[in-house]
């Protein structure tokens, strides 16, 4: 394989000359090169593009996030933030995620060249696994997501449907998944069945996600506590460094927020809601499998496809990384492979036939 071409955007000549020392020296990693903003980094990146853009967000000029969304809504290149402001459960965090950004790297602002040494081993293999993605083009980029038209309900000739039983939905994505997230909810109405969804994501980003989510979507979406009861309306979001788990009590759904060893490297992880569900659940639940690296979910939606219940997997061309969808695919754990504009229609039309 070849080595991934990495360009980085820092105002720091500091930080600039430590990057470049550390990837310099690395065998799957080629350093191309460095800019201190982001008006003198377009013209080399159009003239030899790399593979992974690593950018920073406090620049003169012109912040990492507006450049951000300028690539993503041109020529997507994989990107991962590293940035001071970047901290656990920011907003400029989970602005770069929604606006396109693979990963987020957050680097303190004192004892940098030490977290540099220290993080040498991640921030590689976060630059390798962004090497793989595929950033999908958003022309709307530049500007903030804003609420728009549900899809229209399915409607079924001769029948007659109130849609008072609440069939719940259980997704599981990753890499790239908060953007195709909101472009699922985006476009269910607010009476939507009840969704509850394992989004790899770590610790105190997830309840600054949902609280975005919840800020323009129809549905109500929040991180999920231990407890909650799932029913239509609502959106519930596993937190991150918690799994959760599905249940069903007096013919009602709750979750249970856990405690627990990693599963398939991942906390939470969405075997651990997928198998949940099959269990409390059977065929009235629908299973979606969404972009993501790895194979987090493919046995559980195996389970799931077992037990009569209906599952969808995200197709390769809307996907930003066909690992977990592949890997459900090849255990014949999948009903249907759609692209990810008709995943809301999918889910509207299985709640359809309650």
């Amino acid at each position: 394989m070849a080595a991934v071409k990495v360009y980085v955007v820092d105002d720091s000549a500091v930080v600039r000359q430590a990057l470049a020392h550390m990837l310099a020296g690395h065998p799957d990693i080629e350093f191309i090169g460095s800019a201190p903003n982001p008006l003198i980094a377009m013209p080399a990146i159009l003239k030899n593009r790399p593979d992974v853009l690593l950018l920073d967000i406090e620049m003169p000029g012109m912040d990492g996030l507006t450049f951000l969304r300028q690539i993503m809504a041109g020529t997507p290149i994989p990107t991962v933030i590293c940035s001071t402001l970047s901290t656990e459960g920011s907003r400029v965090a989970i602005d770069a995620l929604a606006a396109g950004a693979v990963a987020v790297l957050a680097k303190p602002k004192l004892g940098l060249k030490q977290f540099l040494d220290d993080s040498r081993r991640e921030m590689i293999q976060t630059l390798k696994d962004a090497a793989r993605a595929k950033p999908r083009h958003h022309p709307s980029a530049h500007a903030h997501a804003a609420p728009r038209a549900a899809v229209p309900r399915p409607t079924v000739a001769g029948a007659v449907h109130t849609f008072a039983v609440n069939k719940p939905v259980v997704i599981g994505s990753s890499t790239g998944g908060t953007q195709a997230l909101e472009a699922v909810l985006l476009s269910l109405p607010s009476d939507a069945p009840g969704i509850a969804i394992t989004q790899h994501m770590p610790e105190k980003f997830t309840a600054m996600y949902a609280q975005r989510l919840d800020g323009i979507c129809a549905m109500n979406v929040r991180e999920a506590k231990d407890g909650d009861r799932l029913v239509r309306g609502v959106v519930l979001i596993a937190p991150g460094g918690r799994h959760m788990q599905l249940r069903k009590a007096a013919g009602q759904y709750f979750v249970n927020v856990i405690d627990g060893p990693p599963v398939n490297r991942h906390k939470p992880s969405v075997d651990v809601l997928f198998r949940s569900a099959s269990e409390c659940a059977g065929s009235d639940i629908l299973g979606i499998i969404m972009t993501g690296m790895g194979d987090d979910g493919a046995r559980g939606m195996k389970l799931l496809h077992d037990g009569g219940a209906r599952t969808i997997a995200q197709n390769e061309e809307t996907c930003v990384v066909f690992g977990m969808p592949k890997e459900a695919i090849k255990l014949q754990a999948v009903d249907d492979i759609l692209p990810l504009d008709h995943i809301a229609r999918a889910i509207l039309q299985f709640d359809s036939r309650a």
